[in-house]
């Protein structure tokens, strides 16, 4: 039975056999495309064209990669900090175990030789040649180093300068930035005066520190020194100061003649700074 239809476009009417019934295709007067009727009257409405199964695929891929980055983007800002504090908190107790190590060596030197070193070995004139940090370096599991130092030469003379030169790892806190100078030690003698550095280029025994080996600091963490582990050079808390810049947030890590180390705070006052040099001020230190 044909099939009468009309043109949409351009009104042009048609007759066709019913078995092109649904079938779409090019007007013969206008050119564009047509869909004959279904017999009866009925009109067929091709299903709408929502592209490939790979492209629908391709595209929730993609929203779930751009998801997975944006939640991995949000972890990572969340556990950042707690990752840095976490590494921060292992440096600092690699630096307290450098100054443990510090603080040990001297109590073997003391039981060696009945005395501390000196912050500071001069000449027969008195000029000074290097830091008493050297005649610690055989309590530091580092004989051989001690055994080529030319002692009888100053720290930065031609035949020591390759020696001290070299960083060595007990010297240096990991929290540091880069050093200023090769061989920079971020751990220096507290000397000045009343300090148990008092002259500098003197040798003094537990028996000068009266206020107690508990309560007087020998060597203290600075931020950028800026000097050689080997150079006579330290800081003098000969007066009231306040806490040098330090590697570590709010603190600066500090060792006692007793040998234990203590994170002192920035808000610490300079008195007690003062107080805690000193090894016969008589000073009454509090909580610190």
């Amino acid at each position: 039975m044909p099939i009468a239809y009309t043109c949409p476009h351009c009104g042009k009417s048609y007759s066709v056999a019913d078995q092109y019934a649904g079938q779409t295709g090019p007007c013969a007067a206008c050119g564009k495309p047509m869909t004959i009727p279904l017999a009866g009257g009925m009109t067929y409405a091709p299903p709408p064209q929502t592209g490939s199964g790979w492209a629908v695929a391709a595209g929730v891929l993609a929203v779930c990669l751009l998801g997975g980055i944006c939640v991995i983007g949000i972890l990572v800002a969340l556990l950042l900090p707690a990752i840095q504090a976490a590494r921060e908190a292992a440096r600092r107790m690699q630096a307290h175990n450098h100054l443990k190590q510090l603080g040990l060596a001297m109590q073997n030197y003391h039981d060696e030789y009945n005395c501390f070193p000196p912050a500071v070995v001069t000449d027969a004139s008195g000029k000074p040649l290097y830091s008493g940090r050297v005649l610690l370096l055989p309590f530091l599991d580092q004989k051989p180093l001690y055994d080529a130092f030319n002692k009888g030469e100053a720290w930065d003379s031609p035949a020591n300068r390759q020696i001290t030169g070299q960083a060595l790892q007990v010297f240096t806190d990991p929290s540091a930035p880069t050093a200023k100078v090769p061989g920079q030690t971020d751990f220096l003698f507290v000397t000045g005066k009343g300090t148990l550095f008092d002259p500098p280029e003197m040798s003094f025994g537990f028996a000068k520190i009266t206020d107690g080996t508990s309560n007087t600091m020998c060597m203290i963490e600075s931020k950028g020194s800026g000097i050689n582990w080997a150079e006579p050079r330290d800081l003098d808390f000969s007066q009231p100061l306040s806490l040098p810049p330090g590697n570590h947030p709010n603190v600066n890590l500090a060792v006692f003649f007793d040998g234990h180390t203590y994170p002192l705070t920035k808000n610490t006052p300079p008195q007690t700074i003062r107080a805690l040099s000193t090894c016969a001020g008589g000073e009454m230190i509090g909580d610190y």
